[in-house]
């Protein structure tokens, strides 16, 4: 398997390898529990070096992602940032993503590690129909490192050159980290405040270590994954995948339907948005200390009406917390559920995502 440049730190650290989309990453260094408290107290550090760092460059580079993807990208500013999809013909989802803006003719995909062919074929193909040729994957030049947490700004500002105060959330400015110039994204994937440092790859073992330095806690992914899920945000493979549309997912607000440009898969999300979805996805939550997992059986009464998409037992809150499908006349909040949890049904409650928010 694949293994990001700081591999050889993390087995220093003494951390856990596991496969993560196709990439063999730390899963935890310590225990999953202290580091998803180090992340909602303080400041945790994650290597996501697996992600895919894709630029779009070119006088055409604004036009050409507003027809690759569902959302407006000639609409973000400069230094701005927006969550977007990029969805097959059929409206099905290839990749949730983030879109920077970085210049005027110049923006940056990040895109999940395991879509990142997938992804990277699908613009190079939008881009070849559109006579664009500014598609250019440089992943494997690059290092991220997401440092997330209620301290996170303190403790990188350590390290930085660049005021990090004014930058709001989804913004992206550059810098000098312990002296290398690199990208501060002020996005994340845990519910908290924080920002993901895109480095060179060659600099990525001095800048891990000096952010180390600094008091922030190394974090694996197991932490990420419980984080993410008390905030409510979709894991693609669990929530998405290309037979969800963004309409079941709870995504319906990420595409923007009423331009007039065409865009990739426009007719099938029109055709989509206006009928009602057979399932969708919904927050559940629980009694004591016995999770919902992934693929766990949904029942209303004796009859099966969806599956477990996430679950965890949640380390904030101290309770049960799932995301799953359900069909659409079980998705109103508050209704009563249960889950078959190794063959004992277990009471689960719809509820508003997402299960945690920062104060």
């Amino acid at each position: 398997m694949p293994q990001t440049p700081l591999h050889a730190e993390h087995a220093r650290l003494g951390a856990s390898f596991t496969d993560f989309g196709g990439w063999e990453m730390p899963v935890r260094y310590t225990s999953d529990l202290a580091e998803h408290q180090a992340v909602r107290e303080s400041a945790g550090l994650f290597d996501i070096s697996h992600m895919a760092e894709i630029f779009i460059t070119g006088v055409e580079a604004a036009s050409f992602l507003d027809y690759a993807l569902v959302i407006k990208s000639s609409a973000i500013a400069i230094g701005k940032a927006k969550y977007a999809l990029i969805c097959n013909e059929a409206g099905g989802i290839i990749d949730d993503l983030i879109v920077y803006r970085l210049e005027e003719n110049e923006f940056l995909v990040i895109a999940n590690a395991g879509n990142r062919q997938e992804v990277v074929a699908a613009l190079k193909e939008r881009a070849e129909t559109k006579g664009f040729n500014g598609v250019e994957d440089k992943s494997d030049d690059f290092a991220l490192l997401a440092v997330q947490g209620p301290r996170a700004t303190e403790l990188l500002q350590k390290i930085v050159d660049a005021n990090l105060d004014p930058l709001p959330y989804y913004s992206i400015a550059t810098g000098n980290i312990d002296g290398v110039a690199g990208y501060l994204c002020r996005t994340g994937y845990t519910g908290e405040d924080g920002f993901e440092v895109l480095v060179p790859s060659s600099s990525s073992v001095q800048i891990f270590n000096a952010l180390l330095n600094t008091g922030i806690s190394a974090c694996g992914l197991a932490a990420r994954d419980t984080l993410r899920l008390e905030a409510g945000m979709p894991l693609y493979g669990h929530e998405l995948n290309l037979h969800v549309n963004p309409f079941e997912a709870g995504l319906g607000r990420v595409v923007k339907l009423e331009r007039d440009e065409d865009f990739v898969g426009k007719e099938a999300l029109i055709a989509l948005s206006t009928k009602d979805q057979d399932t969708v996805l919904v927050g559940l939550t629980g009694e004591g200390k016995r999770a919902a997992r992934a693929e766990y059986k949904i029942y209303d009464g004796e009859t099966e009406i969806g599956e477990i998409t996430s679950g965890a037992l949640s380390p904030t809150l101290g309770y049960p917390v799932a995301m799953g499908f359900v069909r659409k006349a079980n998705s109103e909040l508050g209704s009563e559920v249960s889950v078959d949890i190794r063959g004992t049904r277990l009471p689960m409650t719809v509820v508003k995502l997402p299960f945690y928010k920062r104060k």
